[in-house]
């Protein structure tokens, strides 16, 4: 196998609600690259309406708002991800370095020995 197959997913909680997690972080990367939320939700093929509620959820989990928005005008509205936000996403991308780093150990070689490359077409062998 090239890839191991392991795929560690950091999710951190708020209560019931996903404060933070693999999409909410590329959704703020791509609003600090696109300026605002529709533009990022296109870029990432969402609409503006998941683009928007995931911020909504984002800014009411964390002690500071992660996004501000601009009000529209003529030349339309806009968002930025905040200090809070860039902190935030900082420390959740080390994280995700630091664990996807430690998954390189004994026991993920010992299951990746152990794995197939592909599933069989039936639990029979065949």
């Amino acid at each position: 196998m090239s890839d191991a197959p392991i795929k560690l997913k950091i999710q951190l909680y708020c209560g019931d609600e996903i404060a933070m997690g693999p999409g909410k972080a590329d959704l703020l990367d791509a609003i600090r690259a696109h300026g605002s939320i529709s533009a990022a939700g296109r870029a990432m093929d969402m609409s503006y309406r998941r683009a928007w509620l995931l911020v909504d959820v984002m800014n009411r989990c964390w002690r500071e708002p992660l996004v501000e928005t601009s009000p529209g005008s003529s030349h339309g509205g806009g968002a930025r991800v905040t200090t809070m936000g860039e902190a935030v996403l900082n420390h959740y991308r080390a994280l995700q370095a630091r664990l996807n780093g430690a998954s390189d150990c004994a026991d993920q070689n010992a299951l990746t020995a152990a794995m197939l490359d592909a599933p069989r077409k039936s639990q029979k062998g065949e």
